[in-house]
């Protein structure tokens, strides 16, 4: 069996599921849960940074000693790669090769050590315009639920595609206990956190998900974010400058705690470690009313 071959009932439920009026969103099974670990959500505009974020996010928890587990949640599967140095097969690639008799698979088929012991995984997804990513991730969580793996993880990190809040790639709500936005200080990428915020306040009426706050990526400067952020009831957790660091640890697929000295960097591990804590030790859930498009637009873009 191929991917593009998988039955609409191995995918989910798109009828009657109960994420939103209107909603034909992915229903993943129930009894699949994320119980023995933190889990976080990364969510942002494309581009933004959110494989970076995640990756020295992780480490930074690995650092504190918690057992970590990140998931990339994008058919690229480039989220782990600072971490293993390499693109590791995804989930779903393995599922194909053994056509889908996932008894076959054993932890070591899909599941990769990267730097200071992250645990790494890459879901994967569907080829364009043939599946859903929710039958991905849902998956993914499936096996390491089977082979207990989360049994022995403190802190679990979904690096999710882009600013999808389709059903497919909203999957990974129903497993988090809090869902951070990674944005920049420019209209784009508050107008996609404004969604993204939307999207994550609708599975909160129905699953255990909240948001956790807002991390500022690549911004000199804060004050659109923040006056949006006062505005819907948001709040910035961290502040990564733009940095050339940051820029030249992708190219050199490092983590920044794997960096040289250079401008900036100790400000920057030491933020991950402080963002890292405080998520350990808990972020009160936020309440955001997120702006309807019309009214983001005109609340935006004046200096």
């Amino acid at each position: 069996m191929t991917i593009q071959e998988i039955p609409a009932g191995m995918i989910g439920d798109f009828s009657g599921h109960p994420d939103g009026e209107g909603s034909v969103q992915v229903q993943l099974d129930p009894d699949i849960r994320i119980d023995t670990a933190k889990v976080f959500a990364v969510y942002g505009k494309g581009g933004i940074g959110k494989s970076t974020t995640s990756s020295n996010l992780s480490v930074a928890f690995s650092k504190l000693g918690k057992r970590v587990l990140q998931i990339g949640c994008d058919p690229k599967h480039d989220s782990t790669f600072t971490l293993t140095k390499c693109l590791v097969p995804t989930v779903i690639d393995i599922l194909e090769s053994v056509d889908f008799h996932a008894e076959e698979l054993r932890p070591s088929d899909y599941v990769y050590e990267g730097y200071n012991g992250v645990m790494c995984v890459e879901a994967g997804g569907p080829p364009a315009g043939t599946g859903c990513g929710g039958y991905v991730v849902g998956q993914t969580v499936k096996l390491l639920k089977q082979h207990h793996l989360l049994e022995d993880t403190d802190v679990v990190v979904f690096d999710v595609l882009g600013d999808v809040v389709c059903g497919g790639f909203a999957a990974p709500l129903q497993h988090a206990e809090r869902a951070l936005i990674v944005t920049a200080n420019d209209f784009d990428s508050i107008f996609a956190m404004n969604r993204i915020a939307a999207a994550i306040q609708a599975k909160a009426k129905h699953y255990g998900v909240r948001i956790g706050g807002v991390i500022a990526n690549r911004s000199v400067n804060t004050d659109e974010i923040d006056r949006f952020n006062d505005a819907v009831g948001l709040k910035r957790l961290a502040h990564l400058p733009d940095l050339d660091v940051i820029r030249r640890s992708r190219l050199k697929k490092s983590t920044l705690f794997e960096m040289d000295e250079a401008p900036g960097l100790e400000h920057a591990r030491s933020e991950y470690l402080r963002l890292a804590q405080m998520l350990w030790d808990g972020v009160e859930p936020l309440d955001a009313q997120p702006m309807r498009d019309r009214d983001i637009f005109d609340f935006l873009g004046f200096d």
